[in-house]
């Protein structure tokens, strides 16, 4: 069974941190990238962050550049999003997501094909 598990979630005030992981189960090296998405009510499904499971190469929205940083720890089968400079617009629903395509957008949802249930991130003003 694949399973992707999110915790870290939570209320932070603007300019505060959060760090949300992503624990990851089942046939992890069959995994080429791991995404973060996250929705916002009454949004679209928004592109966050993505990583290449087994190397470096990362992918930020604009929205989040020099704010976010996705890794992973290969060894504990996890990814992170270390979240730094909160404001009241990155409050969403945060989802982790993994995809077995190579050469893909990788900002793009529907190139995932396994999805967590999400973690809630509240920023307040």
């Amino acid at each position: 069974q694949v399973q992707l598990v999110e915790s870290g979630g939570g209320l932070v005030q603007a300019g505060g941190s959060l760090k949300l992981s992503c624990a990851v189960s089942g046939r992890t090296f069959s995994y080429y990238y791991m995404g973060w998405f996250r929705q916002a009510p009454g949004k679209e499904r928004e592109f966050v962050a993505a990583i290449r499971w087994r190397g470096i190469s990362t992918v930020y929205a604009d929205s989040v550049k020099g704010r976010f940083t996705i890794s992973t720890n290969n060894a504990e089968n996890t990814v992170y999003l270390q979240m730094n400079s909160l404001k009241p617009e990155d409050t969403a629903v945060y989802y982790c997501a993994a995809s077995r395509l190579i050469d893909a957008d990788y900002s793009d949802y529907q190139t995932y094909g396994y999805w967590g249930q999400g973690t809630q991130v509240t920023v307040s003003s």
